[in-house]
């Protein structure tokens, strides 16, 4: 008797999931409708981690993160805040509710908001009055490389000033979504740990972007600790490497990794779009996390690629 052959992970996803995934990480912009430093001022190609990123300066519509998600469908997705100017942080959450009104997309959002302004509780009782906003991403100043310190300066994981405002979330109902590169994953763990009932998304499994074996046992480490604080998740997104490069067997070595480290209830799938073009097609990306997975049973396939970002997000 001739065994049947073993289905592939894309059509074993889709059939676990047939009203679409959840994708809890993208951006959207429109150009003509709000000011993005990164995108349309000074051009900063060599400085971006994953190289020059000219393909990204132009629009990116609900209609385009659908077409670049094919051959998988979306039945939800989180809006991640795409580095609008600063001075208007509530403009980018008015023009995102116009959007969901018009299209479905996106589902729910993470906003934006500066932990040292001034005013920044009127600030977070605005982002949050939005029927669609969850959480908060502001981004802590970091060092350029391991080894390097950000010590004493201003907006750090060091900041006491800065975590008092990052201490505000709660208050709000607010999750925080980090996103710091693998050698300030151990320092974040020790934010985690001082904010217990935080919940807190680590952003792009903690950017392990130097794949040498000493520079990923300091990532598993850091991964380990944050994974301590039971209110932290991952996101198994953002794998290219500097200068866009692609690794697929490396990148599903990362996430078997993550997975092993946080378990399959507490990661979850995003697309990165359209930043994430720049290494990788989606059905690349969704490979790589396909082979990093324990088994591609129905009910892991659920919780990583629908089911844990409905829960963290409110969905």
């Amino acid at each position: 008797m001739t065994a049947e052959p073993r289905e592939d992970g894309l059509t074993a996803l889709r059939r676990a999931l047939p009203e679409g995934i959840v994708d809890a990480h993208h951006h959207l912009w429109d150009l003509d409708q709000g000011r993005y430093p990164w995108l349309q001022d000074a051009y900063d190609g060599e400085g971006f981690f994953l190289g020059p990123y000219a393909a990204l300066r132009r629009d990116y519509a609900p209609g385009d993160l659908r077409n670049d998600t094919l051959p998988l469908r979306l039945a939800a997705t989180v809006h991640i805040e795409a580095e609008r100017d600063r001075a208007d942080q509530l403009g980018e959450t008015r023009w995102l509710e116009t959007i969901h009104a018009a299209s479905g997309l996106p589902t729910v959002l993470v906003g934006h908001a500066s932990f040292l302004q001034a005013d920044l509780d009127a600030l977070l009782a605005a982002q949050a009055a939005s029927p669609l906003m969850r959480g908060i991403r502001s981004k802590p100043v970091t060092a350029d490389r391991a080894g390097a310190t950000v010590e004493g300066r201003s907006c750090t994981l060091q900041d006491p000033a800065w975590l008092r405002g990052l201490s505000r979330l709660r208050a709000f109902g607010l999750s925080w979504d980090l996103r710091v590169p693998f050698w300030h994953l151990a320092e974040a763990a020790e934010v985690a740990a001082s904010l217990p009932d935080q919940p807190i998304a680590v952003n792009h499994c903690g950017l392990p972007i130097d794949r040498s074996p000493e520079a990923l046992a300091v990532w598993r480490r850091g991964l380990a600790a944050l994974a301590a604080s039971p209110r932290v998740v991952l996101k198994l997104s953002e794998l290219g490497l500097r200068g866009g490069v692609w690794d697929g067997p490396g990148n599903a070595a990362v996430v078997r990794d993550a997975v092993a480290i946080f378990g399959v209830d507490r990661v979850l799938y995003g697309s990165n779009l359209p930043v994430s073009s720049l290494s990788a097609p989606i059905p690349a990306i969704v490979d790589a996390v396909l082979a990093g997975l324990p088994d591609h049973e129905p009910a892991t396939l659920r919780a990583v690629f629908a089911d844990n970002a409905r829960r963290f997000y409110r969905i």
